[in-house]
């Protein structure tokens, strides 16, 4: 839902907010194997991740692994996240080797900027991260709240694109003008007495005040690298639209093309979304998806 300090001026870079989903997710097993089988959705970024974590672990890799559902994509979800720590919590289980999800993020140089996707693997719901310092491995969890039931988070996919990613992410974030010490301020201070009680209080309206400011704030000073506050114009328009609705909270997730909005209650969320698909009907690449938050961490089974 969006970093609070791109340029560190009090020494420590980034800190951000997000949420955990329901709806979107990485589910995989594994199994013994004569050699290595990977099937599935996203496989290459799969196998990508088991080579990197058998070798660093020192375990073997002759394994058959199914993926059952995968995260898109560079679409701002933390796919790479979620994917690394799913097949590290697994191969942690399968061997017995008893280690924690941060030494699991840490083996694949996860959080190496946001900490949202570690720490809502380790406990799910809303989590705020402190960014990192100059000892920083991964960084730390300031504050995890259940998020109320009654919330739903509408997504608004763009098809035919991605969010920067890679080597281009880390150039456009080297040519971003320094972030205003001020504006960090800001957002840390609306984020500590508005948006964290608004949670604790059941206050969506307060909420979404505040990761609209905050979305608005970190979107335009993000728009010289991705063309405006939303990378996608159709998804821009529809979040208009959807914030005429009624939604909260408006905004981009990461360098997105998804966006992303908040409805208070599940049959006004569905009602909202079926309006949408019809009103964006001739924007045949934008899908619209209605989340829920997951107030647990990632669940691993033994079979």
């Amino acid at each position: 839902m969006g970093f609070i300090d791109l340029s560190g001026s009090l020494g420590r870079h980034f800190g951000s907010i997000g949420v955990a989903l329901n709806e979107i997710s990485t589910r995989l097993s594994i199994s013994d194997a004569e050699k290595l089988i990977i099937s599935g959705p996203a496989a290459q970024r799969a196998e990508k991740c088991l080579s990197l974590l058998s070798k660093a672990l020192r375990v073997p890799d002759k394994l058959n692994v199914i993926i059952e559902s995968a995260i898109p994509e560079h679409v701002g979800l933390g796919s790479g996240t979620q994917m690394s720590l799913a097949i590290g919590a697994a191969l942690n289980e399968y061997y017995g080797l008893g280690l924690s999800v941060r030494e699991i993020a840490a083996v694949t140089d996860r959080g190496l900027r946001s900490g949202i996707g570690i720490g809502v693997f380790e406990q799910g719901g809303l989590v705020v991260d402190g960014g990192r310092g100059d000892k920083t491995i991964t960084p730390p969890v300031l504050s995890h709240m259940n998020v109320p039931d009654n919330w739903r988070f509408i997504l608004v996919f763009d098809q035919r694109g991605q969010g920067l990613h890679g080597q281009q992410e880390i150039q456009a974030f080297k040519e971003l003008p320094p972030f205003p010490q001020s504006e960090a301020a800001r957002l840390c201070y609306l984020l500590l007495m508005q948006g964290l009680p608004a949670v604790a209080e059941n206050d969506i309206t307060k909420f979404g005040d505040v990761i609209s400011q905050l979305q608005r704030s970190v979107g335009e000073h993000f728009s010289s690298a991705q063309g405006g506050v939303f990378t996608s114009p159709e998804v821009a328009a529809a979040m208009q639209w959807l914030e005429q609705q009624g939604a909260v909270a408006i905004g981009q997730t990461s360098w997105g093309p998804t966006g992303f909005c908040a409805i208070d209650g599940p049959q006004l969320a569905e009602s909202i979304v079926n309006q949408a698909k019809r009103e964006f009907a001739h924007f045949d690449r934008l899908s619209f998806v209605v989340a829920s938050a997951r107030n647990s961490g990632g669940d691993v089974f033994v079979v």
